[in-house]
This record gives C-alpha cells, structure tokens and sequence, in this order.
C-alpha cells in the first residue's frame, strides 16, 4: 500500500459551522508533516475525516488512495493516536496491546517488540488507568505501530512528556519518516515542530493558509535583515546604503540592513576599516513565523498562490 495521504476538496458543516472549507493537500512518503493552525481551524475535524470518524460533506480524505472505511485491516495501513486516554483504565498496557492485535490478527509477538520500541517494558504488567499522560502517550503510539503502517497520523503526541520523553519523539518521528512512512503530527508547541517537521499544513477558518518547507517559511519570514552593531554608525549607515541597501538605525551603535547578503555587509565594512562588534542575520522563530502566518488568516490569503 502507498505510503501517503491524500485530501481533495474536503468539506464537512456541524450545523451552522463550516468546520473544514474545500482543503486539499497532500503528506507524501519520506518526511515529517506538521498540521497546525488556531483553535477552531479545522485540524481536529480533517483528521477524524481521514480515520473515518466523521462523514464528510464533500470531497475525500484518503490514505494510500482508499477511504479509511475500505481497510479491512486498518492498523496495517494507518497507525493513529487523537486521544490517548482512550484505553481502558483497569487493563495493563500488555493486554491493551493483545486485545488490539487479536482484533487484527496481527502476530502476538508485536506487543513486546512495540513495547520495547516506545519504552514502556517496565510498566507494561501495570493498569493503564495508574499511568502519567506522558506513559498513556507512549502507549497509544505502541497501539499505532502494532500493523507497522506505512502512515501515521499523531495529535499533540508531546503532550505530557518530560524533557527526556520530547527530546525522544523528536528523534523517535523522523526516524518513521526515515523509514519511508507518511508521518502527519498536529501540535500547539511550534518549538517542538521547528525541531522535528520537514514540512508544514497551515489551515485557518477550515481552509489552507500554507503548504511550505519549514525552512523556506522561517526564510520568508525572517525578512532578510541584518544586525550590526559598530561604534561607527553614521558612516556604515552611509557605506552600506550607497551598495543599495536599506538601512536604519536602532540605537546609538545598532543597525538593520535589508537588501544585503551577510557577506557583502563584511567585506564592505571591512573595506573601510570600520570595526563590527556584531554582525547576525535576524533569524525568526517558527513560532513568530506561525503567529504571523496565522494572524492574517481572515484574509485568506494563501502562501501556495491560490485564494485559501
């Protein structure tokens, strides 16, 4: 089965609330996907689409080119983890695990190995209701790797994690893209993202804001601009504006340039002995990039060129 997912022109109303409006996109095989956007964006929705927990109204969301409806044997496909409390609070992990993989009729033999994989090995004889949110985490993606799927779909898989637990779904997530798998992860903390996705799915209002590399968006994001700081102010401003660049002064010894690679800005100043006490390319974050993105969402104005 193709690894990817696959979204056409989806639409789905509650009511009077057109919850998702004509998205379409596409999580190829081979890298991490982030799927963000505010409260109310649609994401939830999109995603109980795809897993077949929502009829949309319109449109399709497909994995490797079939509905989620059509699998006989879902977990072989599609691992997914949208709420990981849900899981029975007298079970022990193990018996979770075997319950899902008779169901399945998946090897017994996958519960230890997914187990072992997520580490959990000394709390998997333990009730699940007894367990941290960090540890259920842990074991609704054991759940979704018992069919080891060629696509997984993860909601805030970081919730509940400590400092060890977050630095290990980093490495934990791409190692799935690694191995040739669709990986879509929707999450609020755009630090952990910024750290963890190739790419990024944007939606607001329903719709798609952006459909872009996470390097190329801290890119438009970043501006271009340049810091310098250098005790000789008035005569850098004057040396670098007659190379054509457009720059203003911050304090008494801080600069900003646009219009100039990093290196041009050196070798000019350098060419006329001023001194530089510093010299960075503004470097946004992936949460300012997001907060930017998102806060022009009701204009619907789309990064991939067409109308959101």
């Amino acid at each position: 089965m193709e690894a990817t997912i696959e979204v056409r022109d989806l639409r789905k109303r509650y009511g009077a609330t057109l919850a998702v409006d004509g998205l379409s996109f596409v999580v190829p095989p081979g890298r991490v996907t982030g799927f963000v956007g505010p409260n109310g964006s649609g994401k939830s929705t999109t995603m109980r689409a795809l897993l077949g927990l929502d009829v949309p109204d319109s449109g399709s969301a497909l994995i490797g080119g079939r509905p989620y409806r059509s699998l006989r044997h879902p977990l072989n496909h599609v691992g997914a983890l949208l709420d990981a409390a849900a899981v029975h609070p007298a079970r022990t992990a193990r018996d979770h695990l075997l319950w899902l993989t008779h169901s399945h009729g998946l090897p017994r033999r996958r519960v230890d190995e997914v187990i072992e994989l997520v580490g959990l090995p000394s709390a998997a004889r333990r009730p699940a209701g007894g367990f941290s949110l960090g540890m259920r985490q842990r074991l609704g993606i054991a759940a979704a790797l018992l069919g080891d799927p060629p696509v997984v779909v993860f909601d805030e898989p970081v919730n509940g994690l400590d400092p060890e637990g977050i630095r290990w779904i980093r490495g934990f997530l791409r190692s799935l893209a690694a191995e040739g798998r669709a990986v879509l992860v929707s999450s609020h903390l755009m630090s952990e993202l910024e750290d963890t996705a190739d790419h990024l799915l944007v939606i607001g209002r329903g719709r798609l804001l952006a459909d872009i590399g996470v390097r190329e968006l801290l890119d438009t994001a970043s501006g271009g601009w340049i810091t310098v700081r250098t005790s000789r102010r008035t005569e850098a401003m004057t040396l670098l504006a007659g190379e054509g660049a457009r720059v203003a002064a911050v304090d008494r010894d801080t600069l900003t340039v646009a219009g100039l690679p990093a290196e041009r800005v050196a070798a000019t100043l350098a060419a006329h002995d001023v001194p530089v006490r510093e010299l960075a390319a503004h470097r946004a974050s992936l949460e300012e990039a997001y907060m930017e993105l998102t806060r022009k969402s009701t204009e619907f104005t789309s990064l991939t060129g067409r109308e959101a």
